[in-house]
């Protein structure tokens, strides 16, 4: 299975191809869009979605996950996320592509093995699953790929237990 990882962000968002095969996972490419803060919001909203939609040409990801809004302390800041997460969602959807969301907590618990992980935790859990020789910069690209360990960690517990529910029926 192929994910594509999202981190959201309006100024900068990382994103994260992770591949399982077996037991074993591996980066198949990962980096950020990173939009100028001196163009309108419109175009930088484009310029997301079109990239994302070029990620999901290039890679064919089975799915894309990406994380969750879950709480800001900076409104202005959730609704340009919000608004990212959007442009992030149009371009899954124009290709087909199913979306999962997870929230921070979710994202170290599946990584690191705790929901309230340090992001050092994470980033060093990250380094080691896909055999990485450094934590990816910036941080954005990091998380991207926590989340998208996070869905094909979360897989593997969702597979079993519809697979228990159907020997149950």
């Amino acid at each position: 299975m192929r994910v594509v990882g999202i981190d959201p962000g309006l100024a900068t968002v990382g994103y994260g191809l992770v591949e399982k095969n077996g037991d074993a996972f591996k980066a198949i490419d990962y980096g950020y869009i990173s939009t100028p803060a001196d163009i309108d919001l419109s175009q930088r909203l484009l310029a997301i979605f079109r990239s994302v939609q070029l990620l999901i040409s290039r890679f064919s990801p089975d799915v894309l996950a990406m994380e969750k809004l879950f709480f800001c302390k900076n409104t202005g800041t959730a609704l340009q996320v919000g608004e990212a997460r959007g442009a992030v969602f149009t371009a899954a959807a124009e290709k087909e592509l199913p979306v999962f969301e997870y929230t921070p907590l979710q994202v170290k618990q599946a990584v690191a093995g705790y929901g309230r992980a340090g992001k050092k935790q994470v980033q060093q859990m990250v380094c080691l699953l896909l055999k990485l020789p450094g934590v990816p910069r910036p941080d954005d690209t990091a998380d991207a790929l926590a989340v998208a360990l996070c869905h094909l960690q979360s897989c593997k517990w969702l597979q079993l237990v519809e697979k228990e529910r159907g020997t149950n029926a």
